[in-house]
């Protein structure tokens, strides 16, 4: 065999390899492949947020930062409504998929993703929360992968009186962000 087949043949075989990353062991729960992929939306996106019911005050540009923390244990989720970060953790426990938002209105709910087919996306619905859910708590956290540069995120509220808002968050990849490299498995 002549020295560049083998190179390459060994490098698409590696668990290192781009190829080899982006497909999902067959060993791996739909929470570890849902956790990959959010792992996989590290950077800085940045975009615009659309509310349902309208909000102007809620509307217009928005940044949110994702980063991988704790030894690829834990993705940090960080937006800064207003100028004060707001962080959302994101980590994996055996195979249920946690989410805890740590909401400017001073709560902290807790979210698990559902079990779903593993895809790109991936939907955590309301357990339980810390604090209280006056005025306003997150019921329930979307995020949809469209390709390694846009995702849309979307988020649900129950406000006073048990009325949703929906807000919309459609963000593309800043440019100076770099995608995280591939990890072993």
């Amino acid at each position: 065999m002549k020295p560049l087949p083998l190179l390459l043949c060994i490098w698409v075989l590696s668990p290192c390899s781009p190829a080899r990353a982006e497909q999902p062991s067959s060993s791996q729960s739909n929470a570890q492949i849902s956790f990959g992929v959010l792992k996989s939306l590290a950077g800085t996106w940045t975009g615009a947020v659309t509310t349902d019911p309208h909000k102007s005050e809620l509307e217009g540009p928005i940044q949110a930062t994702m980063r991988v923390a704790s030894g690829g244990n834990l993705l940090v989720h960080e937006i800064a409504p207003g100028g004060m970060p707001e962080p959302t953790m994101i980590y994996l426990e055996k195979d249920r998929l946690t989410l805890v938002h740590y909401c400017e209105a001073g709560n902290r709910p807790r979210m698990v993703a559902r079990k779903a087919p593993a895809g790109k996306t991936v939907e955590f619905d309301f357990v339980d929360i810390s604090g209280s859910k006056t005025p306003v708590y997150l019921n329930q956290f979307v995020f949809t992968k469209i390709d390694a540069d846009h995702h849309t995120e979307d988020w649900t509220f129950v406000m006073p009186g048990d009325k949703l808002l929906h807000a919309h968050f459609d963000l593309t990849r800043a440019k100076n962000s770099t995608p995280p490299p591939a990890h072993k498995e």
